[in-house]
């Protein structure tokens, strides 16, 4: 059933959001300085492209207040419209009872994409 919601999610935007976060990625890691950020992108491309299946954890280690400052600057410089985005899409999927588990998965992706840092995907 994870393969089936994964390809139509990839369908339905899921390349597009992926490829977005992806090109955001690059971008940062061009710069020395947004190469943290950009690898945070990556993961979150990785988990928009192919989310069915997957879960988001708070990791084990702890990396103490540096985490907390970069969450904090990927919040003010992003994060907090891109979870607006994914709440958008989740409520609006909700509409429909075909759409409830695409709008999970939104869900899903509010808290990663709004704190990357100090978070894994299992």
């Amino acid at each position: 059933m994870n393969l089936l919601g994964n390809l139509l999610w990839l369908i339905f935007g899921g390349f597009f959001s992926a490829l977005g976060y992806f090109f955001g990625g690059v971008m940062l890691c061009v710069t020395v300085v947004g190469i943290p950020w950009g690898l945070q992108c990556f993961k979150l491309a990785g988990l928009v492209l192919w989310p069915f299946g997957k879960e988001v954890v708070s990791s084990s280690k702890n990396s103490g207040c540096i985490s907390i400052l970069f969450n904090i600057i990927w919040l003010l410089s992003g994060g907090l419209y891109t979870a607006l985005v994914h709440v958008f899409f989740g409520l609006l999927l909700t509409i429909t009872i075909i759409g409830i588990p695409f709008a999970k998965q939104h869900f899903k992706l509010i808290e990663i994409s709004m704190m990357p840092f100090g978070k894994t995907i299992k």
